[in-house]
């Protein structure tokens, strides 16, 4: 175990090293905007990671390559020091403009960064941003300083590709390894054999990406630091917000259609993508993921259009086409970007029960493997359903049939059919268990009668799913101590898959003798 320990100690130092990193590029920001009492807070919390990550590296440096077991020590252990590390910005410059950074002018204390002293809350910001989810502990995120606005975008745009992978990317050496770990973040297809130039090129690819989601962005009319930040959540398909009702404050139905392609571009695999830039185009219908993609959220869409329009708030069908489109496509993308909300037009929360179950279904299914999407991911779902359709099918087969499972231009035989049927349905069992367990106990500490179960429901399975839309219950005062604690693990969980996870507290509780 000693070993095991050097390893994950030499690879999360890594990552605690590019955390600090990111952090100090991000002072940039408060020396472009005249920010200068954000300084002292984020150059410290740069430090601290980068500090622990130097000493830990340098430790541990000779340490064996990782193999499965380490690997996915490495990326529970590193996402969780992430979320926690990540969320020293919004703590100490909340401390600073509280209680005055002396040679600075400091701007008075609002409820809203007030909310981040409560180191819980700074920690459930940070844990939201980095795993893409975007569910929020401010309530008006329009007097946030522009540090924090950036860092809360800088964050999910690195966590959709993965801290992992960028770490791969600028730090790791090439081997088996990088393989190893790039695999432990719920990615599997390589672009290129070497697993350092296929990390690049997911980040050059999502680097062109982000500035023309950008540019579209602004030239629909969005002013150009809401189209910074919301072209790289909204790619990262993470879905925090620089305003108050999100997406919904502009009330632009060009800025809600622009938005529909970039969250679509977000939940495909970058596989996929480097072959259409390439010039491969076929892959738009030939891969199962994209082509589903397109057509699961155009059925979820129509669907949910039907229950707006003909028993829903909805007048027109045009307004019911705009809401529920955009709402099903940021629910399965796992964006949480929200149009639907009280002060333009009727709130997703105040939606018919089956119109959120809808959007739910969504969220629980998700977009591409090998995206920045969050969910179950599309193809376990088609690997269930054609696993299912292939044993009962079997029945009326002769025992001496040979046959195969086609799945994804992928002939499996029974052997190969079973495990990735197996790997599919304990991956969803794990994740609707979670799902339950997590309704259960958030209808256990909620005001009884407030909410009802297709809120609780939903504002779970937004947690779970790193989605982010919320039926109203998620805030600083509206969500209790035990809820907020509970969604910090469901964020964590959905992220990574919820197995790197399990196998992470199982080694501590075996090694703490409570597991045996």
């Amino acid at each position: 175990m000693n070993g095991a320990v050097a390893t994950v100690g030499r690879d999360l130092g890594r990552i605690l090293e590019a955390l600090g990193g990111l952090m100090l590029i991000s002072l940039v920001v408060p020396i472009v905007w005249g920010e200068y009492f954000a300084l002292p807070a984020l150059l410290v919390s740069a430090l601290v990671p980068l500090g622990i990550g130097w000493v830990l590296y340098r430790r541990f440096e000779g340490a064996e390559a990782p193999g499965r077991f380490h690997g996915m020590i490495v990326a529970a252990s590193g996402w969780f020091s992430v979320g926690i590390f990540g969320s020293l910005p919004f703590l100490l410059i909340a401390w600073s403009v509280q209680l005055g950074v002396p040679g600075f002018s400091t701007p008075a204390q609002t409820a809203t960064l007030a909310a981040f002293t409560e180191p819980l809350n700074a920690i459930f910001e940070s844990m939201s941003g980095f795993t893409g989810t975007g569910l929020t502990m401010t309530d008006n995120e329009e007097v946030l300083p522009k540090t924090l606005q950036w860092w809360r975008t800088f964050s999910e745009w690195v966590g959709g590709v993965g801290v992992i992978v960028l770490t791969t990317a600028i730090l790791s050496r090439p081997g088996s390894g990088s393989l190893t770990l790039y695999e432990s973040e719920a990615r599997s297809k390589k672009i290129h054999p070497s697993i350092v130039s296929t990390v690049r090129t997911i980040w050059w690819i999502f680097i062109l990406f982000t500035f023309g989601s950008i540019l579209a962005l602004w030239l629909a009319g969005m002013p150009i630091w809401g189209a910074i930040n919301h072209g790289m959540t909204g790619l990262a398909t993470g879905g925090f917000s620089i305003t108050d009702n999100s997406i919904a404050t502009y009330d632009s139905v060009a800025i809600d259609f622009v938005l529909i392609p970039i969250m679509l571009l977000g939940s495909i695999a970058f596989p996929v993508h480097y072959l259409i830039l390439q010039g491969d185009l076929r892959n738009f219908y030939s891969d199962l993921q994209t082509r589903w993609v397109f057509g699961y959220m155009g059925i979820g869409s129509a669907l949910l259009w039907a229950f707006l329009y003909f028993a829903g708030p909805y007048e027109t069908p045009f307004a019911a086409l705009r809401y529920g489109l955009f709402q099903f496509v940021s629910a399965a993308t796992c964006t949480g970007f929200q149009t639907a909300v009280d002060a333009t037009n009727v709130a997703l929360g105040r939606w018919p029960s089956y119109a959120q179950l809808t959007v739910t279904f969504g969220m629980f299914v998700g977009g591409a493997a090998g995206s920045t999407a969050g969910g179950i991911k599309l193809i376990r779902g088609l690997t269930l359903v054609k696993g299912i359709r292939h044993q009962i099918a079997d029945v009326f087969y002769p025992e001496s049939a040979v046959r195969r499972l086609e799945i994804n231009n992928r002939r499996l035989n029974e052997e190969e059919a079973s495990r990735e049927f197996m790997e599919a349905a304990i991956i969803v069992v794990l994740w609707s268990t979670f799902l339950v367990l997590g309704t259960f106990l958030l209808l256990l500490t909620l005001p009884s009668g407030e909410y009802s179960l297709a809120n609780v429901l939903f504002e779970v399975a937004s947690a779970q799913g790193n989605v982010g839309l919320s039926s109203g219950i998620t805030g600083p005062d509206s969500l209790p101590t035990i809820g907020k604690i509970a969604f910090l693990f469901h964020m964590w969980i959905g992220r990574l898959e919820i197995i790197p996870v399990l196998v992470m507290l199982r080694t501590i509780f075996k090694r703490g003798g409570v597991y045996r």
